[in-house]
């Protein structure tokens, strides 16, 4: 399986699976960003290498995107606004049986924040995620006090579940998240709206 056929466009962005060649692009938003990022991040393991400074870490990065790809089991995008790296958007840890399920994780430099580039790919990866990987539930698990990730889970006008106590270690403690979801069945109810604001190219 090919991961550059996996292209999902919105009426800005481009979402598409990193490769070795982005390392250079990659690096630099990382760089830039290590302390906008931090308090929303795990910490990296002791001893591995640095995928941010190290090019054959990062090329490894890849090759268990792409093993995770043809095996069904995640699909990780770049974040591209006018064919420059802006950030990921990522369907993550997919349960198949009668769960169906998955996990959308998201950041953005920091550079770029505010202009709903992150709302605009979600809803890309929304569409991919019901209509081509035919999941039945999407989960989105954010911090409570990150509220500029929560505004992204506003503007596509996801609901709450509830609080998820100490759900992620997150820069070395056990955060509580505040839990949003779409199902299927509410993606059919929406899809029209949701494509017409933010996929559509008029």
């Amino acid at each position: 399986m090919r991961t550059d056929t996996y292209e999902l466009r919105g009426r800005r962005i481009l979402l598409r699976p990193l490769s070795v060649d982005d390392f250079d692009q990659w690096s630099e938003v990382r760089l830039r960003n290590e302390e906008w990022l931090r308090p929303w991040e795990p910490m990296p393991i002791p001893g591995r290498p640095d995928v941010v400074r190290d090019r054959r870490a990062f090329a490894s990065r890849c090759g268990a995107r792409d093993r995770e790809l043809q095996l069904g089991s995640g699909f990780g995008f770049g974040l591209f606004i006018d064919g420059s790296f802006a950030g990921e958007v990522n369907l993550s840890s997919i349960r198949r049986g009668p769960l169906q399920t998955a996990d959308i994780g998201y950041w953005i430099d920091q550079q770029r924040a505010g202009n709903a580039y992150v709302a605009e790919g979600v809803a890309a990866l929304f569409r991919f995620a019901f209509e081509e990987v035919h999941l039945h539930r999407l989960e989105i698990d954010i911090i409570p006090r990150n509220h500029r990730s929560r505004s992204v889970v506003a503007k596509l006008g996801l609901r709450e579940e509830g609080l998820a106590l100490r759900l992620v270690e997150i820069n070395g403690a056990w955060e509580d998240h505040v839990r949003y979801a779409i199902t299927a069945e509410e993606w059919e109810q929406r899809r029209a709206e949701l494509c017409q604001r933010w996929l559509e190219v008029s």
